[in-house]
Protein backbone atom coordinates (compact mmCIF):
# COMPACT_ATOMS: atom_id res chain seq x y z
CA UNK A 1 0.00 0.00 0.00
CA UNK A 2 2.18 3.24 -1.44
CA UNK A 3 -0.24 5.41 0.20
CA UNK A 4 -0.26 3.93 3.74
CA UNK A 5 3.76 3.63 3.61
CA UNK A 6 3.86 7.51 2.29
CA UNK A 7 1.71 7.99 5.53
CA UNK A 8 4.20 6.01 7.85
CA UNK A 9 7.15 7.34 6.69
CA UNK A 10 5.89 10.82 7.29
CA UNK A 11 4.59 10.08 10.22
CA UNK A 12 7.43 8.29 12.11
CA UNK A 13 9.57 11.57 10.15
CA UNK A 14 7.74 13.42 13.42
CA UNK A 15 7.20 10.88 15.69
CA UNK A 16 10.53 9.10 15.66
CA UNK A 17 11.86 5.74 17.19
CA UNK A 18 7.94 4.56 17.58
CA UNK A 19 6.81 3.06 15.01
CA UNK A 20 4.50 0.21 16.97
CA UNK A 21 2.70 3.52 18.25
CA UNK A 22 2.02 4.55 15.21
CA UNK A 23 1.07 1.86 13.37
CA UNK A 24 -1.77 1.29 16.51
CA UNK A 25 -2.80 5.04 16.27
CA UNK A 26 -3.22 4.51 12.70
CA UNK A 27 -5.44 1.19 13.28
CA UNK A 28 -7.26 2.88 16.01
CA UNK A 29 -8.73 5.21 13.34
CA UNK A 30 -9.34 3.50 10.67
CA UNK A 31 -11.16 0.98 13.03
CA UNK A 32 -13.82 3.85 14.39
CA UNK A 33 -12.42 3.52 17.35
CA UNK A 34 -11.08 6.52 20.43
CA UNK A 35 -7.82 6.61 21.34
CA UNK A 36 -6.51 7.27 24.90
CA UNK A 37 -2.96 8.12 25.42
CA UNK A 38 -1.76 7.82 28.76
CA UNK A 39 1.57 9.32 29.57
CA UNK A 40 3.42 12.08 31.18
CA UNK A 41 3.16 15.27 29.76
CA UNK A 42 6.00 16.80 26.99
CA UNK A 43 6.68 13.05 25.47
CA UNK A 44 4.79 14.00 21.94
CA UNK A 45 0.81 13.02 22.79
CA UNK A 46 -0.13 16.27 20.96
CA UNK A 47 2.40 16.11 18.75
CA UNK A 48 0.96 12.89 17.38
CA UNK A 49 -2.19 13.88 17.20
CA UNK A 50 -1.57 17.17 14.99
CA UNK A 51 0.52 14.98 12.86
CA UNK A 52 -2.65 12.07 12.25
CA UNK A 53 -5.03 14.88 11.31
CA UNK A 54 -2.56 16.33 9.18
CA UNK A 55 -1.63 13.65 7.10
CA UNK A 56 -5.58 12.42 6.52
CA UNK A 57 -6.71 15.83 5.44
CA UNK A 58 -9.09 15.83 8.64
CA UNK A 59 -10.29 18.96 10.66
CA UNK A 60 -9.15 19.15 13.87
CA UNK A 61 -9.84 20.66 16.96
CA UNK A 62 -7.90 20.92 20.61
CA UNK A 63 -9.48 21.16 24.29
CA UNK A 64 -7.55 21.64 27.20
CA UNK A 65 -9.63 19.95 29.93
CA UNK A 66 -9.34 22.03 32.99
CA UNK A 67 -11.59 21.53 36.66
CA UNK A 68 -13.50 24.45 35.64
CA UNK A 69 -14.41 23.62 31.91
CA UNK A 70 -18.49 22.87 31.19
CA UNK A 71 -19.92 20.36 29.14
CA UNK A 72 -21.47 23.19 27.24
CA UNK A 73 -17.54 24.58 26.54
CA UNK A 74 -17.37 21.00 24.56
CA UNK A 75 -20.36 20.37 22.57
CA UNK A 76 -21.70 23.82 22.75
CA UNK A 77 -25.09 25.71 23.31
CA UNK A 78 -28.23 27.92 22.41
CA UNK A 79 -27.74 31.93 22.43
CA UNK A 80 -30.26 34.07 21.59
CA UNK A 81 -29.81 36.52 18.20
CA UNK A 82 -30.98 40.08 19.13
CA UNK A 83 -31.13 40.59 15.39
CA UNK A 84 -33.18 37.79 14.03
CA UNK A 85 -35.03 37.81 17.39
CA UNK A 86 -34.44 33.78 17.46
CA UNK A 87 -32.48 31.29 19.36
CA UNK A 88 -29.77 29.42 17.58
CA UNK A 89 -27.48 26.45 18.15
CA UNK A 90 -23.13 27.44 18.42
CA UNK A 91 -21.28 24.38 17.55
CA UNK A 92 -18.85 23.86 20.15
CA UNK A 93 -15.10 22.51 18.86
CA UNK A 94 -16.84 18.75 19.17
CA UNK A 95 -18.02 19.74 15.59
CA UNK A 96 -14.94 18.06 14.21
CA UNK A 97 -13.12 14.77 12.52
CA UNK A 98 -10.69 14.73 14.70
CA UNK A 99 -10.50 15.93 18.68
CA UNK A 100 -7.97 16.04 20.65
CA UNK A 101 -9.19 15.72 24.64
CA UNK A 102 -5.71 17.48 26.22
CA UNK A 103 -5.72 16.01 29.65
CA UNK A 104 -9.17 14.76 30.02
CA UNK A 105 -8.63 13.46 33.35
CA UNK A 106 -8.17 16.91 34.54
CA UNK A 107 -11.76 17.53 33.96
CA UNK A 108 -15.17 16.84 36.11
CA UNK A 109 -16.18 13.77 35.65
CA UNK A 110 -19.74 15.25 34.66
CA UNK A 111 -17.99 17.51 31.87
CA UNK A 112 -16.14 14.06 30.92
CA UNK A 113 -19.55 12.33 30.09
CA UNK A 114 -20.36 15.35 28.05
CA UNK A 115 -18.51 13.15 25.61
CA UNK A 116 -19.77 9.50 25.91
CA UNK A 117 -23.06 9.76 23.69
CA UNK A 118 -20.59 11.64 21.19
CA UNK A 119 -17.64 8.70 21.31
CA UNK A 120 -20.44 5.84 20.99
CA UNK A 121 -23.38 7.17 19.32
CA UNK A 122 -21.27 9.86 16.78
CA UNK A 123 -24.00 12.35 17.44
CA UNK A 124 -25.09 14.76 20.36
CA UNK A 125 -28.45 15.60 22.24
CA UNK A 126 -29.44 19.16 22.40
CA UNK A 127 -32.97 20.04 23.58
CA UNK A 128 -34.67 16.86 22.31
CA UNK A 129 -32.72 17.17 19.09
CA UNK A 130 -30.42 14.74 17.31
CA UNK A 131 -27.11 16.44 15.82
CA UNK A 132 -24.86 13.99 13.81
CA UNK A 133 -21.22 14.30 14.51
CA UNK A 134 -18.39 14.75 11.68
CA UNK A 135 -17.78 11.46 9.35
CA UNK A 136 -15.17 10.33 10.63
CA UNK A 137 -15.26 11.52 14.31
CA UNK A 138 -12.11 10.47 16.11
CA UNK A 139 -11.20 11.22 19.77
CA UNK A 140 -7.97 11.70 21.26
CA UNK A 141 -7.88 11.79 24.68
CA UNK A 142 -4.32 12.33 26.54
CA UNK A 143 -4.36 11.61 30.44
CA UNK A 144 -1.88 12.02 32.84
CA UNK A 145 -0.88 9.53 35.73
CA UNK A 146 -3.40 9.23 38.32
CA UNK A 147 -0.80 9.90 41.12
CA UNK A 148 -0.15 14.02 39.81
CA UNK A 149 -2.50 16.82 41.26
CA UNK A 150 -5.39 17.90 40.12
CA UNK A 151 -6.91 14.42 38.54
CA UNK A 152 -10.12 13.22 38.30
CA UNK A 153 -10.33 8.86 37.37
CA UNK A 154 -12.00 8.00 33.97
CA UNK A 155 -15.01 6.21 35.18
CA UNK A 156 -15.63 2.76 33.52
CA UNK A 157 -18.44 3.82 31.33
CA UNK A 158 -15.79 6.45 29.64
CA UNK A 159 -12.65 4.20 29.72
CA UNK A 160 -15.00 1.44 27.55
CA UNK A 161 -15.33 3.75 24.95
CA UNK A 162 -12.02 4.01 24.29
CA UNK A 163 -11.21 1.31 21.48
CA UNK A 164 -7.04 1.93 22.66
CA UNK A 165 -4.94 3.14 25.58
CA UNK A 166 -1.32 3.66 24.26
CA UNK A 167 1.81 5.34 26.03
CA UNK A 168 4.56 6.80 24.32
CA UNK A 169 7.08 6.66 27.13
CA UNK A 170 10.36 8.42 26.79
CA UNK A 171 12.78 8.11 23.47
CA UNK A 172 15.73 6.43 23.11
CA UNK A 173 19.10 8.06 23.54
CA UNK A 174 19.75 7.88 19.55
CA UNK A 175 15.77 9.66 18.93
CA UNK A 176 15.72 12.44 21.98
CA UNK A 177 19.31 13.70 20.07
CA UNK A 178 17.78 13.70 16.95
CA UNK A 179 15.21 16.26 18.59
CA UNK A 180 17.51 18.30 20.93
CA UNK A 181 18.70 18.84 17.28
CA UNK A 182 15.39 19.71 15.79
CA UNK A 183 15.81 16.81 12.92
CA UNK A 184 11.96 16.15 13.58
CA UNK A 185 10.91 19.49 12.92
CA UNK A 186 8.05 20.41 9.86
CA UNK A 187 6.85 23.43 9.05
CA UNK A 188 4.27 22.14 7.10
CA UNK A 189 2.38 18.53 7.11
CA UNK A 190 0.56 18.17 3.42
CA UNK A 191 -2.45 15.68 3.66
CA UNK A 192 -1.89 12.57 2.20
CA UNK A 193 -5.34 11.44 2.10
CA UNK A 194 -8.52 13.17 1.60
CA UNK A 195 -11.42 12.91 4.18
CA UNK A 196 -13.34 10.91 1.29
CA UNK A 197 -10.59 8.50 1.31
CA UNK A 198 -10.42 7.82 4.89
CA UNK A 199 -14.14 7.36 4.74
CA UNK A 200 -13.57 4.58 2.31
CA UNK A 201 -10.47 3.16 3.86
CA UNK A 202 -12.95 2.70 6.91
CA UNK A 203 -14.98 0.84 4.53
CA UNK A 204 -12.62 -1.53 3.57
CA UNK A 205 -11.70 -2.22 7.29
CA UNK A 206 -15.10 -3.74 7.51
CA UNK A 207 -14.84 -6.38 4.94
CA UNK A 208 -11.56 -7.97 5.78
CA UNK A 209 -12.23 -11.26 6.91
CA UNK A 210 -12.21 -13.39 10.18
CA UNK A 211 -12.43 -16.95 10.26
CA UNK A 212 -14.65 -18.78 12.68
CA UNK A 213 -11.46 -20.29 14.21
CA UNK A 214 -10.07 -16.49 14.76
CA UNK A 215 -13.41 -15.68 16.27
CA UNK A 216 -13.44 -18.70 18.36
CA UNK A 217 -10.45 -17.95 19.47
CA UNK A 218 -10.76 -14.42 20.66
CA UNK A 219 -14.21 -15.64 22.61
CA UNK A 220 -12.08 -18.30 24.53
CA UNK A 221 -9.87 -15.27 25.27
CA UNK A 222 -12.82 -13.15 26.42
CA UNK A 223 -14.59 -16.03 28.74
CA UNK A 224 -11.20 -16.55 29.91
CA UNK A 225 -11.06 -12.79 31.87
CA UNK A 226 -14.60 -13.92 33.02
CA UNK A 227 -13.64 -17.26 34.77
CA UNK A 228 -10.20 -16.89 35.60
CA UNK A 229 -10.92 -14.61 39.27
CA UNK A 230 -8.15 -12.43 38.22
CA UNK A 231 -10.41 -9.80 37.48
CA UNK A 232 -13.41 -7.23 38.93
CA UNK A 233 -15.23 -8.21 35.75
CA UNK A 234 -14.23 -9.77 32.60
CA UNK A 235 -14.56 -7.89 29.27
CA UNK A 236 -17.68 -7.34 28.12
CA UNK A 237 -19.27 -8.31 24.26
CA UNK A 238 -18.52 -4.84 22.90
CA UNK A 239 -15.07 -5.36 24.04
CA UNK A 240 -14.96 -8.22 22.07
CA UNK A 241 -15.95 -6.59 19.03
CA UNK A 242 -13.95 -3.39 19.45
CA UNK A 243 -11.03 -6.18 19.81
CA UNK A 244 -11.84 -8.10 16.38
CA UNK A 245 -12.71 -4.66 14.29
CA UNK A 246 -9.33 -3.12 15.65
CA UNK A 247 -7.79 -6.83 14.39
CA UNK A 248 -9.33 -6.34 10.76
CA UNK A 249 -8.10 -2.41 10.63
CA UNK A 250 -4.52 -3.82 11.69
CA UNK A 251 -4.61 -6.51 9.32
CA UNK A 252 -5.65 -3.83 6.65
CA UNK A 253 -2.94 -1.55 7.36
CA UNK A 254 -0.58 -4.36 7.11
CA UNK A 255 -1.91 -5.09 3.45
CA UNK A 256 -3.72 -8.39 4.48
CA UNK A 257 -7.68 -9.27 3.71
CA UNK A 258 -7.75 -11.92 6.46
CA UNK A 259 -7.21 -11.32 10.44
CA UNK A 260 -4.32 -13.70 12.23
CA UNK A 261 -4.50 -15.00 15.82
CA UNK A 262 -1.40 -13.07 16.13
CA UNK A 263 -3.33 -9.55 15.22
CA UNK A 264 -5.63 -10.94 18.37
CA UNK A 265 -2.32 -11.23 20.36
CA UNK A 266 -0.59 -8.31 19.91
CA UNK A 267 -3.63 -5.81 20.41
CA UNK A 268 -4.25 -7.74 23.67
CA UNK A 269 -2.70 -5.45 25.72
CA UNK A 270 -3.92 -2.18 24.29
CA UNK A 271 -7.29 -3.05 23.35
CA UNK A 272 -8.42 -4.89 26.82
CA UNK A 273 -5.90 -4.42 29.36
CA UNK A 274 -7.50 -0.91 30.20
CA UNK A 275 -10.98 -2.64 30.49
CA UNK A 276 -9.81 -5.01 33.11
CA UNK A 277 -8.91 -4.52 36.93
CA UNK A 278 -7.67 -7.05 38.77
CA UNK A 279 -8.69 -8.34 42.37
CA UNK A 280 -5.55 -7.82 43.98
CA UNK A 281 -4.60 -4.50 42.49
CA UNK A 282 -1.95 -5.72 40.56
CA UNK A 283 -1.15 -4.73 36.77
CA UNK A 284 -4.29 -5.29 34.68
CA UNK A 285 -1.66 -6.01 31.40
CA UNK A 286 0.26 -8.61 33.43
CA UNK A 287 -2.60 -10.65 34.01
CA UNK A 288 -3.93 -10.50 30.47
CA UNK A 289 -1.14 -11.55 29.42
CA UNK A 290 -0.76 -14.60 31.15
CA UNK A 291 -4.34 -15.46 29.95
CA UNK A 292 -3.07 -14.85 26.16
CA UNK A 293 0.04 -16.82 26.59
CA UNK A 294 -2.44 -19.78 28.15
CA UNK A 295 -4.57 -20.40 25.17
CA UNK A 296 -3.65 -22.17 22.46
CA UNK A 297 -4.44 -20.78 18.62
CA UNK A 298 -6.78 -23.61 17.67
Amino acid sequence: MKTLDTLFEQLNSIILGKPLVTKLAVVCLLARGHLLIEDIPGVGKTTLSHALAALFGLPYKRVQFTSDLLPTDIIGMTIFDMETKKFHFKKGPLFTSILLADEINRATPKTQSALLQAMEEQQVSIEGKQIALNNPFFVIATQNPLEQSGTFPLPESQLDRFLMRLSLGYPSEKFEKQLLLGQNKKTNIDPVFSPGEVAQMISAVKLVHASDAVVDYLQTLLARTRDSGEFITGLSPRAGLQWLQAAKALAYVEGRDTVLPDDIKLLASYTAAHRLHCNDGSNSIDALERIVSSVEVL
